[in-house]
């Protein structure tokens, strides 16, 4: 049933990935939203009464800014270098367009602006992947929304549809180094990627204001 005392709309890019997967079926579920617009390159193939889908060319994003209107902005689209095929494309991917999506959120006037971004993330940062993260927490912040969230998740957990063999590495060893990281180190702990996007859309009905950066330890606890 749905919330029919306030009814959202939540607008998410990045539904085929990760976290995005889980976030879908997450919000479909979630009373507080009458409506799920999804803005993809390519189809989700999700057939339900609250889906609305825009498929895109995501180098001709403003020729759809009228058609992103809502309330909360899920952002959680990323690539790794490898893949991107070089560090341009990787920006391309993780920062022009996440920040022009953010860009049309502030002139649609949307509520919140959800981001996922990583731990360690720094614009100062003499790693790549991180300077770029950093860069794009820097310009989400500047745009002043009425609320935004920064999620920082830690080594993701998940079935990908893709093989990393680094990621898989990790996610063998890491087990068995976990019971180390309390306290402070806690947020290096890997992380499910359902973790993150639970947390992604608890936060979101939260009453908020201004940026706010949620580690991955915070999102961890939630499971606790």
């Amino acid at each position: 049933m749905l919330n029919q005392n306030n009814p959202k709309t939540a607008v998410l890019i990045g539904s085929t990935g990760l976290i995005g997967n889980h976030l879908l079926n997450i919000l479909l579920a979630n009373e507080s939203y009458s409506q799920i617009i999804l803005i993809s390159k390519r189809s989700a193939n999700v057939v339900h009464p609250k889906v609305v889908e825009h498929l895109i060319n995501f180098d001709k994003i403003n020729q759809i800014e009228h058609l992103i209107h809502g309330d909360d902005f899920y952002c959680v689209i990323g690539t790794t270098i490898k893949k991107a095929g070089s560090k341009e494309a990787f920006r391309k991917v993780d920062y022009i367009y996440p920040l022009m999506f953010a860009q049309i959120s502030k002139r649609n006037n949307f509520k919140k602006f959800l981001l996922v971004s990583s731990i360690g993330a720094d614009e100062h940062s003499n790693n790549f992947y991180l300077k770029v993260k950093g860069e794009l927490e820097s310009q989400i912040k500047a745009l002043n929304f009425q609320c935004s969230f920064i999620f920082r998740p830690s080594l993701l957990l998940g079935n990908r549809n893709e093989f990393r063999f680094g990621e898989k590495l990790a996610t063998i060893i890491m087990p068995f180094f976990s019971f180390l990281l309390m306290g402070k180190l806690k947020k290096y702990k890997a992380i499910k990627a359902k973790t993150v996007a639970n947390a992604m859309c608890l936060f979101a009905q939260k009453d908020c204001s201004g940026f706010n950066i949620i580690e991955s330890n915070e999102m961890l606890n939630l499971d606790n």
